[in-house]
């Protein structure tokens, strides 16, 4: 039987706030970890996002804290300033005292009004290494009666060049405060930083395999030779139809780029990455939540605590170098016991990525080739018909029904009904989006100079002749393509049949 907050040594009040806003029963990581915390150890805490290890070191701190105090007790430092925001969010959330004052702190809000607060009085601040800095060198963030000290996502501390400026905040912390490190993964630097600042910690892991499981629909498209990412892309989108999505970029420029692209191609979308300021961040955030934006172009050190409730999409546009950075992006998705979509294009040269992707996730990952415009017209006229049903059970369509009346009067019933989808459909193939991606399959590749299209990787010569589905023709990578012109834009887009529609890769993914 599961164990409740309760048994954990959470206070009945506390409780009550957790079931009112959804949190029922802990997960493993909050098992494991807070009643160590509650009992005052220090606690290393191996998680990836998504596992509830927020709630997992907040909790503990909350309960503990002193209100007749107003000095800082309580100090948790994150990688970015949208994961900071996200974690003093939680805090409030989870606080059934109106006396506790937490206070968020990051690069790019008013450090006026920050010291302000402080100098009023804080129990809990939550911020980025620099930005703490800042306000300890100016004298208003003072350490000395700090009780707890939390360092969350220690990895990406040491990815992002931050471990430095974690050390220069720790080695000015009380030897007697509790310390917490929550990281997704253990490098060298960051078991050095656990070796030399915690006393004897626990050590508290959930695998991947262990956590809270989701289904996650995992798809790899093989991008032809004559098209780039961003080309093969739209037909991907057109034949997905995204509610919404976030589509992973390496930089800051590719953002931009793809966002450009994809704006001008009629969509719904956002860049989303480190040149944005945090006013011009948090709109597209709530943009984004509100659904006024369907779509966000993201890289991977900008979408640290973007966490979107009901994101139905994901979308690699390439394969991270560490299979376990693609594991927390696919993990956006598929949360809360529903289905998500992971989709990941790759070029015949990350082949050798795949493969380790597929080893991280421990599944078969099978390249697929583009949807074609059938493929493409038949999926739209299915959300067509899903739009019809819905209207046939709306309210508005009374309001229709003295015109259709009027109008069996003189014609049949069945041509006004088809006149009427045809009117609607011919709406549809007009749309931009639509128009764009047939536009990229109708692209043909280009003749290769004396008739022969040679594997750059080593691979063998297509002389012209079609490839057959299972042959290898894709420069070598066991895609298929056609050297001399295909009835889809030179390549075989034809694609399996899967459950009425096309076979998914698809397993249990942790994140």
């Amino acid at each position: 039987m599961p164990s409740s907050f309760l048994s954990l040594g959470i206070s009945e009040a506390r409780v009550a706030k957790l079931e009112s806003i959804g949190f029922t029963e802990p997960t493993a990581i909050q098992e494991q970890a807070i009643p160590q915390l509650l009992a005052g150890a220090d606690v290393l805490g191996q998680a990836q996002t998504g596992t509830g290890k927020t709630a997992a070191f907040a909790l503990p701190i909350l309960e503990r804290l002193d209100l007749n105090s107003d000095s800082l007790q309580a100090l948790i430092l994150t990688p970015t300033r949208e994961l900071a925001i996200q974690v003093g969010q939680a805090l409030r959330s989870f606080n059934t005292k109106p006396g506790a004052k937490i206070l968020t702190v990051y690069g790019g809000s008013a450090i006026d009004r920050q010291m302000i607060q402080l100098e009023r009085g804080v129990h809990v601040v939550v911020g980025t290494p620099g930005r703490v800095i800042d306000l300890m060198e100016r004298g208003k963030l003072k350490l000395e009666n700090l009780a707890w000290f939390v360092l969350d996502e220690a990895d990406e501390m040491l990815n992002m060049g931050f471990i430095q400026d974690v050390e220069r905040i720790l080695v000015t912390t009380p030897s007697t405060k509790q310390s917490t490190f929550f990281s997704a993964t253990m490098p060298p630097a960051v078991k050095r930083l656990v070796k030399n600042f915690l006393k004897s910690p626990v050590t508290v892991k959930v695998e991947t395999q262990d956590s809270t499981p989701t289904r996650i629909d995992q798809q790899i498209y093989l991008v032809p030779y004559h098209l780039t990412k961003e080309e093969a892309l739209l037909p991907v989108l057109e034949y997905e139809a995204p509610t919404s999505a976030i589509i992973f970029v390496r930089t800051k420029d590719s953002a931009s780029r793809l966002t450009e692209i994809l704006q001008s191609s009629g969509h719904s979308v956002d860049e989303y990455h480190g040149n944005l300021s945090q006013s011009q961040r948090e709109n597209l955030l709530r943009r984004f939540r509100n659904q006024q934006v369907r779509w966000v172009v993201a890289t991977d050190i900008a979408a640290r605590g973007l966490d979107i409730d009901g994101l139905t999409h994901v979308f690699n546009l390439d394969i991270p170098d560490d299979p376990e950075r693609y594991v927390h992006r696919i993990g956006r998705t598929g949360r809360a016991g529903k289905k998500g979509i992971a989709i990941t294009l790759i070029s015949g040269k990350e082949r050798y990525k795949l493969r380790q992707l597929e080893q991280q996730v421990g599944m078969p990952l099978p390249p697929q080739p583009l949807p074609n415009v059938a493929q493409i017209q038949e999926r739209r006229i299915g959300r067509f018909t899903e739009q019809i049903l819905e209207a046939l059970a709306g309210e508005r369509l009374a309001s229709f029904l003295p015109l259709v009346s009027q109008l069996v009067e003189d014609y049949d019933p069945q041509a006004i009904a088809a006149a009427a989808l045809q009117l609607a459909y011919t709406q549809l193939q007009s749309d931009k989006a639509e128009q764009a991606a047939l536009q990229v399959l109708a692209k043909q590749p280009h003749s290769p100079s004396g008739g022969r299209d040679r594997d750059r990787d080593g691979g063998s010569y297509n002389s012209g002749r079609p490839i057959k589905r299972g042959q290898s023709g894709h420069r070598g990578d066991g895609g298929s393509r056609s050297g001399g012109g295909g009835r889809e834009g030179g390549y075989d887009s034809r694609r399996p049949t899967r459950s009425g529609d096309r076979d998914r890769s698809s397993a249990p993914v942790k994140y």
